[in-house]
């Protein structure tokens, strides 16, 4: 028989905070003890770091040695600058790369992009900045997988119970972009149950992996193409059920795992597996900027934000706001536009005259045609939101013969519509 969640004890939510309320106040009521005189306690962050056991600790840090004064303002700015990023809005150029990445964050029923290109041309820049131009998510409290208190019929098993009890709290919290390193391994990627725990009634038997922390933002992965087998069968899982579960020994968890997936990579190195490229919607291909005048105010524009990254941000303040809005604007109207029966036909005529494999091309051209109709102001699609759709889908779904190199060809695009 297999179990769904894990195995514990019948408690009610209430019971649960106080019995970790309780545990708590012991924790620090143990910590409140005075140490032997000639021993030493680490701190929680020494112990995190593996100091306080035999190692000497530094009495300085990021801010100088440890003292009761305040921080000086230079310690304070460089600490703050670790965590700034560049501005979406201040990268010159590649603007089909932006502009797939902003059509997936409308409507990320779109399924993703696949970013290929040479290094150094801002790949993993775009999709970290684009998490800052986006709207909020609202969550429920405390949600280990970022649940949406809307969409009851998607809760984790965590929320459903608490649903029970009343009503769920909720927050609003920024949109996340989850880095999926190419190493990571197959616990840590879906998670993982500990058997023992669970078995014996244990409350956290089940330890969230990348996809939850995914859930309902950005999953990225640079090298893609690099991935092992076994990851990408849990993201193909995943990106089709839009849930992720996990299954030992006829126990199983399961939570949500719905995910804008983007992934970059170096076509020198290898190309990506083909159940995996099918799976995602759009390609672009980015390269070098060959313009002088661009190069210098890529040049320029770097060195600004290394200079006073505070100050540079501040600059594009406005625009980013205004992309913001666009942004939201769009993702509100997105439900209102519709696709005429004559877009439709030539949506699926180019797709028969490409010869792509099955439907899945025809229906991603839709969705990023009125995607991109919406984010342009339009109440209905028009033909140049289908070539600028199409012009993303069918690149990597070109049937290749032993006589036709599949290569797409942008101008055979034009003339069929036109």
């Amino acid at each position: 028989m297999r179990i769904t969640g894990v195995i514990r004890e019948r408690r009610s939510f209430s019971e649960t905070v106080s019995e970790r309320a309780s545990e708590t106040a012991q924790e620090k009521a143990a910590d409140s003890r005075p140490s032997p005189p000639n021993e030493k306690t680490a701190s929680p962050l020494e112990q995190r770091s593996g100091t306080g056991q035999g190692q000497e600790v530094p009495t300085g840090g990021a801010f100088g040695p440890t003292t009761d004064r305040k921080p000086s303002a230079f310690a304070l700015s460089q600490a703050r600058s670790k965590r700034l990023l560049y501005p979406f809005a201040a990268i010159v150029g590649q603007e089909k790369m932006k502009r797939a990445l902003i059509l997936n964050a409308i409507n990320p029923s779109i399924g993703g992009v696949l970013i290929r290109g040479q290094k150094g041309t801002a790949k993993s820049t775009a999709v970290r900045g684009l998490a800052e131009v986006l709207p909020g998510i609202e969550v429920v409290v405390g949600c280990r997988f970022g649940c949406d208190p809307r969409d009851e019929e998607n809760l984790c098993w965590e929320c459903a119970e608490r649903a029970k009890e009343g009503v769920l709290p909720t927050e609003v919290r920024p949109m996340r972009v989850v880095d999926l390193p190419v190493g990571a391994t197959e616990d840590r990627v879906v998670g993982s149950l500990d058997m023992e725990r669970a078995l014996r009634g244990g409350e956290r038997a089940f330890e969230p992996g990348i996809l939850a922390e995914a859930n309902r933002g950005i999953l990225y992965v640079d090298e893609i193409n690099l991935l092992d087998d076994y990851v990408v069968d849990a993201l193909l899982d995943a990106a089709a059920m839009g849930m992720n579960t996990v299954e030992r020994e006829g126990v199983s968890a399961s939570h949500p795992a719905s995910f804008i997936i983007v992934g970059s990579m170096n076509p020198e190195e290898g190309e990506l597996r083909p159940q995996l490229l099918d799976r995602i919607a759009l390609q672009v291909e980015v390269g070098g900027i060959i313009d002088v005048e661009q190069r210098v105010e890529i040049i320029e524009r770097r060195n600004a934000f290394a200079k006073d990254p505070v100050k540079f941000r501040e600059e594009f303040k406005a625009e980013s706001d205004r992309l913001r809005s666009r942004i939201v604007s769009a993702k509100k109207a997105l439900p209102k536009i519709g696709t005429g029966k004559g877009e439709l036909r030539k949506i699926a005529k180019i797709c028969v005259e490409f010869g792509v494999d099955g439907h899945r091309a025809d229906i991603m051209i839709e969705r990023a045609a009125r995607t991109n109709a919406v984010f342009e102001g339009r109440e209905r699609v028009e033909t140049i939101d289908i070539v600028a759709a199409a012009e993303m889908v069918l690149p990597h779904r070109m049937r290749k013969t032993p006589f036709d190199d599949g290569e797409f060809s942008p101008e055979k695009l034009r003339s069929m519509v036109t």
